[in-house]
Parts: structure tokens; C-alpha cells; sequence
């Protein structure tokens, strides 16, 4: 049988966006555990950024993307949860979703429900099942009731406009930070109860402020450099920062002193692919999505479409901030 074409961005070293190349790659058949997938979309994630810079550090040459859906073209032998023509989508280990076909491990790879639009299930899966582990899994002690103060910083990004829906639904009040007026506009459109606008006022004033000076359970820190000794000061006694991100840069060795000092404060690094770890935790996760997104209590806003071949220009807004809710790219 003779090897499908398809259409691919690869880097072939780290650096700017002027490494992403559009290549054609030969793609052969799924192996034990695997499936071909042939994609409708992709999305994009700020990953994809750090994979790219060499933040996080890969071989080469590297196809990026961490996210797509599309229809099961061919399924590998022991895999029982696909069949060929079933809809699908995935965030998924190893990198590789900027193409058009591609063969990949099946374990992360979900049906994705008739009223899930492809769009919609290519921008959600990696931010809405990092929404989902972060507020379901990745919890202060005592847990989350209705009620409790959370911080959540990049409020009105792709996966901060999520987490405002879903803590909304969850009775929670979040308090959103975002680097615009109109960007709090959003998180408050979509759920937060509370938003700052970093570039105008000292986000731990304001915590402290609306939360009567006691803090929050919990911080969801996504920016990393910049944010993280603030976001320290701004949780309760026994409180929880989970830096899930870098996206100002890695955050400097801490003297685990301060956490004493600071009130017995708890710190994790969690990230999703640890929870996606098993078929079963995967589905679980996706699941709970899945049913967040079709009963109607989460929408998914894509608010940037670029086609596979303008990916650099998407990278480049991404990374300048210039974007609002999720983006996809088009095949």
C-alpha cells in the first residue's frame, strides 16, 4: 500500500517563528496501539510556543501540535475504543497535530460527540481538559465549595475563558486578571466575578480587597515569571498556587521558606499530560468536557482562525498577546 502525503510544519532547530516550515511527510500505517488520523482542524496552544523557543527542549527535526480533530482513517491492532470513520479529537503526547494526516498513539484520542462541531473540538481539548484538571483535580485542602475565592490569572485567554465558565457553573468566585479593559470585559462576560486589569492596578492589592484582606484558596498561574511571587501573597493561610504555565518566562528556585512565612502555603507544577497518563483517566477527563460543553454550560469562542500554512502568524500574535478565547488553524 503506498504511503499517504501529507502536509506538515516542522522545525528543524529552535528559535523564532521563522523556523516553522511547511513540508510534505510521508505517512504510513498505524502500529499496534496507534491510528491514522486525517484532521480537520488544529488547535493551537501556547505549548506549541515553548516547544518551538526550546523551553521545553525536543529532537529534531520537530513536527509541532498538541491538539486536532478529525476522522479515523486507520486503527492499529488492540485498539478497541475507535473505528475507521468515527469522528474524533485529542490532546495528545508526542507532538505532531500541525498536518493534515498523521498516525499517533490512540490512548488520547476521544470520539468526539455528534454535536460537538470539529472547530469546537480541535480549540477545546487541551485548554477545556486543562480547565477541568485544574478546577476538578488540582485542589486546595478542604477542597473547592460554592463560594470560595479563586485567582485565575490569563483570564481572557483560550484557556482562562473556560475556567470562568466552569468556575461559574461550580458556584465559585473567580477573580480574573487580564492585561486589557476590554480583555476583563470578556472574563467578566464569561463568568469571573471579579476582574483586574494587571497593567493598571497591583493585582494583590485588589485580591485582598475583594476578599476582605483573607485571600484566596487557591491561585492558577499560567504566566509563571512574572506573577508568581504576587500570587503567593495573594492566598490564605494553608492556600494552593498551581503554576501550570510559563508564559513570561520559568520561574526562579524558590526559598521554600516563603511558604512558611507566607502562611504554610502549598505549591504544584501540575501538568495535563501526567493526568492523561491512562486511556481511562483521558476518557474521564474528556467526558466531563464533553458534558460541560454540550449541556451548554461551557461554550468554546474561537475568536482566530489561521490556515495551516500562515501558522508563524499565529504564533506571532499569540505570543504578543494579541489574542482573545481559542485559535485554531484550518486544513
Amino acid at each position: 500500500m503506498s504511503p499517504t502525503l501529507s502536509k506538515a510544519i516542522r522545525i528543524d532547530r529552535h528559535g523564532g517563528p521563522e523556523e516553522l516550515k511547511l513540508v510534505e511527510v510521508s505517512v504510513g500505517e498505524p502500529g499496534p496501539g496507534e491510528i491514522r488520523i486525517r484532521h480537520k482542524a488544529i488547535g493551537l496552544n501556547y505549548i506549541d510556543i515553548y516547544q518551538r523557543s526550546g523551553l521545553y527542549n525536543f529532537a529534531m527535526p520537530l513536527q509541532l501540535g498538541m491538539e486536532a480533530s478529525g476522522v479515523v482513517e486507520a486503527v492499529g491492532e488492540g485498539v478497541t475504543h475507535l473505528q475507521v470513520g468515527d469522528r474524533a479529537a485529542y490532546a495528545s503526547q508526542p507532538p505532531g497535530s500541525y498536518c493534515e494526516v498523521r498516525v499517533m498513539p490512540a490512548r488520547c484520542v476521544c470520539k468526539l460527540p455528534d454535536a460537538i462541531s470539529f472547530e469546537t473540538g480541535a480549540a477545546m481539548m487541551l485548554k477545556g481538559m486543562t480547565v477541568q484538571y485544574l478546577l476538578r483535580r488540582t485542589q486546595p485542602q478542604g477542597g473547592l465549595q460554592a463560594g470560595d475565592f479563586v485567582l485565575f490569572h490569563a483570564a481572557a485567554g483560550g484557556v482562562g475563558l473556560i475556567a470562568c465558565q466552569w468556575a461559574r457553573a461550580m458556584g465559585l468566585q473567580l477573580i480574573g486578571t487580564a492585561g486589557s479593559d476590554e480583555k476583563c470585559a470578556l472574563a467578566k462576560a464569561e463568568g469571573a466575578a471579579f476582574t483586574i486589569n494587571y497593567a493598571k492596578e497591583d493585582f494583590v492589592a485588589r485580591v485582598k480587597e475583594i476578599t476582605g484582606g483573607a485571600g484566596v484558596k487557591v491561585v492558577y498561574d499560567s504566566v509563571g515569571k512574572d506573577t508568581f511571587l504576587k500570587s503567593l501573597d495573594c492566598l490564605r493561610p494553608f492556600g494552593l498556587l498551581a503554576n501550570f504555565g510559563n508564559a513570561s518566562g520559568k520561574v526562579e528556585p524558590l526559598d521554600l521558606g516563603l511558604l512558611a512565612a507566607k502562611g504554610s502555603l502549598y505549591v504544584s507544577r501540575p501538568t495535563l499530560f501526567t493526568h492523561l497518563a491512562t486511556r481511562e483517566s483521558s476518557q474521564a477527563i474528556a467526558d466531563e468536557l464533553f458534558a460541560m460543553v454540550t449541556s451548554g454550560q461551557v461554550h468554546i469562542q474561537i475568536d482566530q482562525r489561521f490556515a495551516l500554512a500562515d501558522v508563524a502568524e499565529a504564533h506571532r500574535s499569540l505570543e504578543a498577546r494579541k489574542t482573545t478565547g481559542c485559535t485554531i488553524l484550518t486544513v
